[in-house]
């Protein structure tokens, strides 16, 4: 079987000879393709928790794996939903522990998940044409976050092909994003302390 492979032809060192370094995640632009911010889950396993497992799992998991966002995953590998670290540590699970009367470990995903019907995705042929700065004005415009990327002309049914995430953004790009909304609510909190 490996006598069908022929060896490969090799060059001796000599003189000055330097070693590659991957490219700085640093190194892109509010102007660079926004395919490169993008979390390609063509090619890294996504991050997957089911809907019934308990919220404090899921945030273990997150911190395990270093992610801030899961996709909520039914048993037919559907998706349910996606949830985050900011649906785990904000303020949501309290107004659940208060409206439903449940302790904190009896929350479930599904209890904190942003489910399906609730979901808007950008279509991985917007994403081709896209730059970085597309990507934050659309995030900052939904008041999201995170985004999601679906592929619709892959054969059979559509699927969610890559994730956007603030973070990742603001790590690659290396500066933090201002974000309008957080800006506007202070704006607002400012001037009702100077209208009083």
């Amino acid at each position: 079987m490996m006598n069908e492979y022929k060896s490969l032809a090799v060059q001796y060192l000599a003189g000055t000879v330097q070693v590659s370094k991957p490219a700085s995640p640093n190194s892109v632009t509010f102007d660079s393709p926004a395919s490169e911010v993008m979390t390609d889950l063509r090619k890294i396993q996504a991050a997957v928790i089911a809907p019934s497992v308990t919220m404090e799992i899921a945030n273990t998991y997150m911190m395990q794996r270093g992610v801030r966002t899961l996709l909520v995953m039914n048993d037919d590998n559907s998706l349910a939903g996606i949830i985050t670290a900011t649906d785990i540590l904000g303020e949501k699970p309290m107004r659940f522990i208060q409206e439903r009367g449940v302790k904190h470990n009896e929350i479930l995903v599904m209890d904190m998940m942003t489910s399906l019907n609730k979901l808007e995705a950008i279509p991985l042929e917007e994403v081709m044409h896209a730059r970085v700065g597309n990507i934050v004005a659309s995030l900052r415009e939904s008041d999201r976050l995170h985004a999601l990327v679906i592929d619709d002309i892959a054969i059979g049914l559509p699927r969610i092909c890559g994730i956007f995430s603030w973070t990742q953004i603001e790590k690659q790009l290396g500066t933090v994003i201002t974000q309008t909304n957080v800006a506007k609510s202070f704006a607002e909190i400012e001037s009702t302390l100077i209208a009083n």
